[in-house]
């Protein structure tokens, strides 16, 4: 028994004060879109001095720039790619036929010094 009262009483919490003191929840939707700032429109963006907007799921070059432009652009980029891709493909080719050479190279040198060290242990032997 604790001489001086209960060890461990907590003290009581004071009431909770209201949740809010704005009467902005009792706006309407639009109300509040006017008012915060909700509508925030579509978005955009400026690469490499080109600006873009996102319009139904995509990114479409606003219209400072004429799409023909765009389209030349976007095919002489793809050509370049396919090419670039092509050439990336021969380059791996040859490598793989380099290694292939290299191997085949080392194979044989390895050959010839086994055969070499047996000739020179048969010419020792009979000395």
């Amino acid at each position: 028994m604790p001489l001086f009262g209960n060890t461990f009483s907590p003290k009581k919490t004071p009431p909770r004060k209201s949740a809010s003191l704005s009467n902005l929840h009792n706006l309407d939707r639009s109300t509040k879109e006017v008012e915060l700032g909700l509508d925030y429109g579509t978005p955009t963006m400026n690469l490499a001095g080109q600006s873009l907007k996102f319009e139904n799921g995509q990114w479409i070059a606003e219209t400072g720039i004429s799409e023909d432009v765009d389209r030349r652009e976007a095919q002489r980029l793809r050509r370049r790619n396919q090419q670039l891709e092509e050439e990336n493909n021969l380059l791996r080719l040859k490598v793989d036929i380099l290694l292939d050479m290299l191997s085949e190279t080392t194979a044989e040198s390895h050959l010839m010094e086994k055969e070499l060290e047996e000739l020179k242990s048969i010419s020792h032997r009979r000395k």
